[in-house]
């Protein structure tokens, strides 16, 4: 664990978008309050209120300054795969989740499609392109406006919208939690972490930073509790273990923190730091979490349809 370590803490800026959103947005900290209030009520209850599987129709604008940014559709195809397989469970690595924490697995309940109708009606193929003369944005939602540079969002209370762009060195992604301010409403992805081909970089080429950031966009938070090495935080998820501070690269079970023992921090957890091919699962009460989000504050993403079990 590397918790000094500046470019991991910038991996990822959701955190530091939602304090800026708390310090700037009007009615920002009460919607946080309610969000809270309602993922509360589903731990108490147990259970989940929507049945079946959350399809949400998602739409890539691809921002970019050189021809290597303006990744393919294929690329992007892989990324949209890529969060299925993980939300639901069925990545190809979900065997490696050490076997005392195999029974914690859980499945969202939530895929992922482009979008086949653009807000208009039209046709789409679900991905937008955008030519720009920014070098690198930041983590100022500056890529989410034509104004400064970016591409406008689709209406956010109809579409997940995912920015992919080059940022700036040392960041990754970042996420919007729920209840911002819609215009700025989403998920923003490096171009070279982005799917699993093309650009795709390792260590972050096997689309988990998107599955991270799409979880704080779904009401997740990092699984420390964003409170350094202190053991105090939380990410409000009752199965999930207490540890200090993120975990960086491809660490060896079990590693054991805030007094954790014996089987330690859950690392290989989509909300940690750890690289793309160390990380593998969400717990049943990330997934409650998640569904409570889509109950509450996301309740016009999506279309729900019956869970399949897919054929072998």
């Amino acid at each position: 664990m590397t918790q000094s370590d500046p470019s991991a803490v910038s991996r990822c800026a959701t955190a530091a978008v939602h304090q800026r959103l708390l310090a700037t947005a009007p009615g920002y900290a009460q919607a946080r309050d309610r969000s809270e209030n309602a993922a509360w009520e589903v731990r108490r209850a147990a259970a989940a209120v929507r049945p079946g599987v959350t399809r949400i129709p998602v739409v890539v604008h691809v921002v970019s300054a050189t021809a290597e940014q303006d990744i393919s559709a294929e690329q992007v195809r892989s990324q949209i795969d890529s969060l299925t397989a993980d939300y639901r469970a069925r990545n190809a690595d979900v065997g490696q989740v050490p076997e005392p924490f195999a029974p914690l697995v859980g499945d969202a309940r939530i895929e992922f499609e482009l979008a086949s109708t653009d807000p208009d009606g039209n046709p789409t193929e679900g991905i937008t392109r955008t030519s720009t003369t920014v070098a690198a944005f930041a983590d100022d939602d500056a890529v989410k406006a034509a104004a400064t540079g970016g591409a406008d969002p689709w209406p956010t209370d109809r579409y997940l919208n995912l920015w992919v762009c080059p940022l700036v060195e040392g960041l990754f992604g970042y996420a919007q939690m729920p209840g911002g301010p819609a215009a700025t409403d989403g998920v923003v992805i490096a171009y070279i972490a982005f799917g699993t081909l093309g650009t795709a970089t390792p260590p972050f080429h096997l689309g988990r930073v998107a599955t991270h950031e799409v979880g704080h966009w779904l009401n997740l938070l990092h699984i420390w509790g964003d409170d350094g090495d202190g053991c105090n935080g939380t990410d409000f998820v009752d199965d999930t273990p207490n540890q200090a501070g993120f975990n960086l690269g491809t660490p060896t079970f079990p590693v054991i923190t805030c007094d954790n023992g014996p089987n330690g921090d859950m690392f290989m957890n989509y909300l940690d730091f750890t690289d793309d091919v160390a990380m593998f699962m969400f717990t049943a009460g990330q997934a409650a979490r998640m569904q409570a989000c889509l109950d509450t504050d996301r309740p016009g993403i999506g279309t729900t349809v019956p869970d399949e079990v897919p054929t072998q």
